[in-house]
This record gives structure tokens, C-alpha cells and sequence, in this order.
């Protein structure tokens, strides 16, 4: 039985990594080597973020309903170690002839809600940006539905948007543009700081003593340590900003992949205010788009992951309770991410590690969000 499982993982290792250097080849024929790299480091991504199972929605759940931080220092350290290198490029960049840019964006009443929607919808999902594309890339059928879902309604939600931007909002605030970067990773760090030692406390008062983090067991299979994991994904991060010029981001991959298939149905998504400036990306293969092949790459690292861990054994039947909470979480969680300029990744990690003030706005809501999100999830017995 070993032998077969063995070779049954070997397979998906293959077709995995085939299917990866196929997308790399089609991404450098239509965009050039950056775009062939990108891949690479969503695959570099997806394997990191599934052997650290490295999930910003169980973090936050277990703070409120464990008493355990671990998971939100482990973000913590992710940021700060990404920001030490994002902060000075940002600012200094162009002056050394490598451009770069962050995620500075306004944040107002449309953007506290999506937020708000999209901490509500990642715990009735089972997963964040990041946390669906790895886990539904590790097998998991019900996080397949999930990122369907996502996908659906983040196309939906394109066809409202320039409404909801006509609601109040605060101007786009840069801390590395007001402070310069070493101000802003000071504050920063503060701030991250003392959020730290807030969850220590409240982890101690609860247990006393602080949980001891799983260790790394094998490099390759996995599993890894949360700050392994963390310091594997500010490499992501970071290669990010220096191929790609800008944050790591997820969710704009998923509004395009919804609104060429509306196209292709015939639906007029091109008439959307959304859509008329980005006419190009709707008629332009999809290979071109820097978030959609990274996110391709997410997906095949973590399917490379799971088999190497010999986990990659897809369940698929899913009670009534899993379908639909998969359903209304990757709906509230597509539709929130355009409200509000991302997920948590594009949005939360991706506004702090670009010094903006919305990123910790993002932080504020999404968490108040996630806090409804885990109640709902206890009242309906998903733990």
C-alpha cells in the first residue's frame, strides 16, 4: 500500500511540476523572463505557505477562541522582515534604477466594509486569499468550491464598484512618504510590538505559559515551523518587489479569471466602469496578468507540497453544511477584496509592507469581521 501511495504522490509531483514549467514557458513567450520568474515564486509561495500551513484565518480565529497568538506573531515577524527591504526600495528605488512601487490606497466607508466582508467570509470559508489557493491547491474539494465562489464574487462585485466609490473615504496616506522608511519601519515595528506583547498576555493569562511552536521536521516534506514559514514568505515577498516592482497580491487575478469567462458567455462586462480601462487585460491572455500566474504558481507549489507530503488525497464528498459555508464564505470574501483593495494579502500584508495607512485600517475591520465570522462558526459546529 506504501508503494502505491508512494507512486500515486510521485505522479502528482510530475504533472504538478510539469504543468508549472508549461506555465513559466507560456508566461516568458508572452511577457518575458520577469513574468517566467513570477511563476516561480508563486510556486515558491504555494510550498511555503502549505508546509507552514501558514494561514492568516486560523491565526486569527485562535487568538479569540484558543487564547493562542503564535500565528499572529508569526505574521508579525512576515511583515517586518518583508518591510526591511520594501521600506528603502520604495523610498529609494528609482534613485537606483530599480523602480518600485507599494500599495498606497484611500480607505472609507466602502473599503471598512469590504473588509468587514471579507473577515466575515474567510471563517465561514476556511480560508483566506492566500489560505484557498494553497489549500485548494493541496487537495482540499471543499476549498475548490470556496475559490469558485471568490471567483464569483469578485467579478459580481466589479459591476458595483464605481458606486460604492462615490462613499466618503480617507485620502491615500503614505507613512514612508510622510516619516521616510526608516520612521515608517520604526512605527511599524512599534506598533507590531506591542500588538505582540498583547498576545502574549492574553495568551499567558489564559495558559499560563506560552505554546511551543511546532518544530521543522524536513525541509522538503514538511512539516515546517510557523517562522520558517514566515521567513520563507518575506523571500516571496520581497522577490516580489524586486521582479515584479510591486507587493505581492492575489485577489485581482480572481476578478479577471470571473470577468473573461462573463465575457466569453456573451455577459457585457467590458461596458463596466470597472472593466473599460482594463478592456486589455479581458481580450489579453491570461498568461500576461503578473497576480494570475503567480497564483497559478501558489496552487502547483502547494500540490508539489502535498504529495511530497503524501497528503495529497482529494475527499470529495462535503456535507450540506460544508457546501454552503464554502459558498457564502468565497462569496462575502470576492466581493469584500474589491471593496477593499485586496485580501489579506494584497491588502493587509501588502498595505503594511508599502508603508500605507489602509493596510492597518484593513487590519482593524477585517479582524472585527473575523470576529462576527468565528462566532457563526461555532454556532454552526465548525469549531
Amino acid at each position: 500500500m506504501a508503494v502505491t501511495i508512494a507512486k500515486s504522490q510521485g505522479t502528482v509531483i510530475a504533472v504538478a511540476t510539469g504543468l508549472l514549467a508549461v506555465i513559466a514557458i507560456g508566461a516568458y513567450n508572452e511577457a518575458g523572463m520577469r513574468q517566467a520568474v513570477a511563476v516561480l515564486i508563486g510556486g515558491v509561495a504555494g510550498l511555503s505557505l502549505y508546509h507552514a500551513s501558514f494561514g492568516f484565518t486560523a491565526a486569527w480565529r485562535r487568538i479569540v477562541t484558543e487564547k493562542r497568538g503564535a500565528g499572529l506573531r508569526a505574521q508579525f515577524v512576515l511583515i517586518l522582515l518583508t518591510s526591511v527591504v520594501s521600506f528603502p526600495l520604495i523610498a529609494w528605488g528609482s534613485q537606483l534604477g530599480w523602480p518600485t512601487g507599494g500599495f498606497v490606497f484611500p480607505f472609507g466607508v466602502a473599503a471598512a466594509i469590504g473588509a468587514f466582508m471579507f473577515g466575515l467570509g474567510m471563517q465561514l470559508g476556511g480560508g483566506c486569499g492566500s489560505g484557498t489557493l494553497f489549500t485548494a491547491g493541496g487537495g482540499s474539494t471543499r476549498m475548490m468550491i470556496t475559490l469558485a465562489a471568490f471567483v464569483l464574487g469578485s467579478v459580481l462585485a466589479t459591476a458595483h464598484l464605481h458606486l460604492w466609490g462615490r462613499l466618503p473615504k480617507l485620502p491615500a496616506i503614505s507613512l514612508i512618504r510622510e516619516l521616510g522608511p526608516h520612521g515608517a519601519f520604526l512605527l511599524t515595528a512599534c506598533v507590531l510590538g506591542v500588538l505582540a506583547i498583547v498576545t502574549i498576555r492574553i495568551e499567558r493569562g489564559a495558559h499560563s505559559d506560552l505554546a511551543t511552536s511546532r518544530a521543522t521536521e524536513s525541509f522538503l516534506t514538511g512539516p515546517w515551523s510557523p517562522m520558517l514559514g514566515a521567513v520563507m514568505l518575506a523571500a516571496v515577498g520581497i522577490a516580489t518587489f524586486v521582479v515584479v516592482g510591486r507587493p505581492w497580491g492575489i485577489t485581482s487575478a480572481f476578478a479577471l479569471w470571473g470577468g473573461k469567462f462573463f465575457h466569453a458567455i456573451g455577459v457585457p462586462v467590458d461596458t463596466w466602469p470597472y472593466w473599460t480601462w482594463q478592456r486589455g487585460a479581458l481580450e489579453n491572455s491570461v498568461l500576461r496578468d503578473t497576480t494570475s500566474v503567480m497564483d497559478f504558481g501558489v496552487i502547483l507549489g502547494a500540490m508539489v507540497a502535498a504529495a511530497l507530503a503524501g497528503r495529497f488525497a482529494p475527499v470529495w464528498r462535503l456535507s450540506r453544511r460544508d457546501l454552503w459555508t464554502a459558498i457564502a464564505g468565497g462569496l462575502l470574501m470576492g466581493y469584500g477584496a474589491r471593496l477593499a483593495y485586496g485580501c489579506n494579502i494584497g491588502a493587509y500584508l501588502g498595505g503594511l509592507v508599502s508603508g500605507s495607512l489602509h493596510g492597518w485600517l484593513w487590519l482593524l475591520f477585517g479582524f472585527l469581521g473575523s470576529l462576527l465570522g468565528t462566532r457563526l462558526r461555532l454556532k454552526l459546529g465548525m469549531g
